[in-house]
């Protein structure tokens, strides 16, 4: 598919935000800036329509127990031609190039058992009618099978005519790989491909269940199928140098016939065309090769899913959710693939692609970002961007509204003498494309011709009672693309509800918010650089405080650079912005690196840690003073008490034991010295006192002549204070005269 396609713009001028829908899909740093979808090629065979019962849907389970009561072979299909035609949008009907769906036109080749009538495609669909009926498929679901073929987007055929000759016959369509189903399941579900199954897709993206046919292939179709991935096809393309076959036909409703070749005239380009349709595409202006959906905005997303940002939400003063019909209550249908852009849900009725919260508003497109196509670098565009003083950019909502298209809009009011027109002036002023003798000047000499704003536009001549109504200072949030209600008075009832809750925040913020989030843009009123409208890559914020982007959750260009390059080195300002100098002005502590590089779980392990640690500590402490406290003390006076240690307390048991005055005195008097005497205090007690048992005496005593005599015991006497003055511990202060305190029960022991 990837042959069919024209990635290099040398035959399209702009499609819509899907862009090529086959051929590998988009990554985020595209020059047309298209959503990063992948690779959605597929040949719809019966449209399901709705999958909620209650409003005449077929559920999912009825879907699948219908499948597996069928039994069929491996279909092969015949590549036809290209054709444009079909689509469109708001363009077509006036003097621009219109708009039309590029589609590959495949058939099913019709084989035939033996003796049979009908072909093996043919038996299928009508089992698979009945099938559907028998589990009670709702009305929401075709009544007839599609027409096979590739929607491709919204030159080509010589590819088609080299296909023609390698599968003369059709082809099986599979691969030998592996893939789970659903997608979401990865390693779960993962299962063998195979070739000539059939699949039930969700959304054009997302194939949730496949089903295999009830036999192998043939050694023959094995051949045809493999031709490509064996690498024998060169030969077919050397070969085949022409087209044999009229592609300029239509098939089943939309007829080709009639159409017509228009050649873009960019010199009749107006401020009109700058208009963005979404669904539809751009008329570019003189000297823009390329279209882009690069736009400089204001994030309002409260559940992204951009990889560009380390955060997920991006405002909290806005839920958009009040503002949405998920239950169907008053729409009937999306126009295109795409449900609510705020955030689309699973398993939701419609099938919608199930996109993330994109909530924005844009303010000013700039245009592919390829300069060889006309367009601006990105890192020129950022170069200017940082040179733009804005003040806060406060935002106030004021009605929602359906436009001509089907879009259904939140309005904001279009200030021109606030910050945000300020902005816009200075935007159209410095990055706006020559137009009606005006001409964007900026001190870096770098502009573009891809942008949608003139030069000489300014906010005063947008959109609002008090504007022209002529310029694009228009500043709105789409919350959903051609909406078609059940009735015009469901569309009253639900225009009505929603504007009410406008009122509400009106109410709330009546001179505006500038919205932000603790994590992102926290002085609030910051402008977001889009790639689309899923990726907001870089932030600016108001009054010059600086930049910043990150690429999950790091830093990348156009930032880093790989050293100083103006003399004086980080002194010089002009060198803040490279990466040696702003690591060194914006240092982050050591704690804050460790923590960070914690990550999530080791983060909830400390944390744990911490807690289970504290929780042990408190425990110990309780049962401790249950045991150890004192009868009416409080727990903080025992943890006071019990903080000072035990070292006091022993000290004045020690003093209890010894005895009153017994420090005072010495221990060993000088007669007692002489005669090698020691004098040992008194042990109160009743232990000691009243309950020592006196031993009985035998009548007569032993005598071991061996034994050392001892010493026979002095008279027990008072001490006096001769005794005090020739010993070396009397006190100086104490007159002779005062007695002596007595001392209870002197003892000694003799040694």
């Amino acid at each position: 598919m990837e042959n069919l396609i024209d990635r290099n713009y040398d035959y399209v001028m702009s499609m819509d935000e899907d862009g090529w829908l086959v051929g590998g899909g988009y990554k985020s740093f595209d020059y047309s800036g298209k959503m990063p979808y992948i690779d959605s090629s597929h040949t719809e065979l019966l449209r399901i329509g709705s999958l909620d019962p209650e409003y005449g849907g077929t559920s999912i389970e009825q879907v699948y127990d219908a499948m597996d009561s069928l039994s069929f072979p491996p279909f092969a299909v015949f590549p036809e031609y290209v054709k444009g035609g079909g689509g469109g949008g708001s363009g077509d009907g006036d003097n621009s190039v219109p708009s039309s769906d590029i589609t590959l036109i495949v058939s099913v080749v019709d084989s035939y058992t033996d003796y049979a009538s009908y072909s093996t495609y043919d038996d299928f669909l009508d089992n698979l009618f009945d099938a559907m009926d028998a589990v009670g498929g709702g009305a929401c679901m075709d009544d007839h099978d599609t027409d096979p073929h590739v929607s491709m987007s919204r030159g080509v055929n010589l590819e088609v005519a080299v296909w023609q000759s390698m599968y003369p016959k059709g082809v099986v369509i599979g691969s030998k790989g592996y893939a789970s189903f659903p997608p979401e399941s990865k390693s779960a579900n993962k299962m063998y491909v195979g070739y000539g199954n059939l699949y039930f897709f969700f959304d054009r993206a997302n194939i949730t269940k496949a089903f295999l046919p009830n036999r192998d292939l043939t050694d023959k179709e094995l051949g045809y199928a493999t031709i490509y991935s064996s690498g024998n096809a060169g030969t077919y393309y050397e070969e085949t140098t022409t087209i044999d076959f009229d592609y300029n036909k239509g098939s089943g409703s939309n007829d080709n016939s009639d159409q017509e070749y228009y050649e873009h005239n960019p010199y009749g380009w107006n401020a009109r065309m700058a208009k963005h349709d979404m669904t539809d595409g751009w008329d570019l202006p003189p000297g823009c090769e390329q279209e882009g959906e690069t736009f400089l905005g204001i994030p309002l997303s409260q559940y992204s899913d951009s990889k560009l940002q380390g955060t997920r939400s991006f405002q909290d003063q806005f839920d958009f959710e009040t503002l949405l019909d998920r239950n169907f209550t008053y729409i009937q249908k999306f126009g295109t693939n795409h449900g609510w852009l705020v955030g689309e849900e699973v398993d939701n009725g419609a099938g919608s692609i199930v996109d993330k919260d994109t909530a924005h508003i844009p303010l000013f497109y700039t245009g592919t970002l390829n300069p060889d196509m006309g367009g601006i670098d990105l890192k020129d565009l950022i170069k200017v961007m940082e040179t733009i003083d804005f003040g806060e950019l406060y935002i106030k909502p004021a009605f929602v509204f359906q436009d001509d298209d089907g879009s259904i809009k939140l309005q904001f009011e279009a200030d021109a003498s606030s910050a945000l027109g300020y902005l816009y002036n200075s935007l159209c002023s410095m990055l706006g494309i020559t137009w009606n003798y005006e001409s964007p000047y900026n001190s870096l000499g770098l502009y573009s011709n891809c942008a949608m704003h003139a030069a000489g536009d300014r906010a005063k001549y947008g959109c609002g009672p008090d504007n022209a109504n002529t310029g694009g200072f228009c500043p709105q949030m789409t919350l959903a693309y051609r909406v078609g209600f059940q009735s015009e008075e469901h569309a009253a009832a639900y225009l009505e509800r929603s504007n009410n809750y406008v009122d509400y925040w009106r109410s709330l913020y009546p001179s505006g918010v500038a919205v932000g989030t603790s994590e992102f843009c926290t002085s609030g009123g910051c402008l977001a650089l889009f790639l689309q409208r899923q990726d907001p890559l870089m932030i600016f914020s108001p009054n010059l405080a600086g930049s910043w982007v990150e690429f999950m959750g790091g830093t990348v260009a156009p930032t880093i650079s790989p050293a100083p390059t103006f003399d004086g080195g980080c002194d010089d300002l002009r060198n803040s912005k490279l990466d040696k100098c702003y690591r060194q002005k914006h240092a982050r502590k050591a704690s804050s690196v460790a923590w960070d590089a914690l990550g999530a779980v080791g983060q909830l392990s400390l944390f744990l840690l911490f807690f289970m640690a504290s929780t042990l500590t408190l425990s110990i402490f309780h049962a401790r003073a249950r045991s150890r406290k004192n009868d009416g003390e409080s727990y903080l006076s025992f943890f006071i008490r019990d903080m000072r240690g035990p070292g006091k307390k022993r000290k004045k048991k020690l003093r209890k034991k010894i005895g009153r005055g017994t420090l005072d005195q010495d221990l060993l008097e000088e007669d007692q010295v002489d005669n090698k005497i020691r004098t040992v205090p008194a042990r109160p007690g009743k232990l000691a006192l009243s309950h020592k048992k006196k031993p009985k005496r035998s009548a007569t005593p032993s005598f071991d002549p061996d034994a050392t005599p001892r010493a026979s015991s002095k008279p027990r006497r008072r001490p006096n204070s001769g005794d005090r003055s020739r010993s070396g511990t009397a006190h100086a202060n104490v007159p002779a005269a005062d007695p002596p305190k007595e001392i209870k029960d002197p003892r000694r022991q003799l040694v």
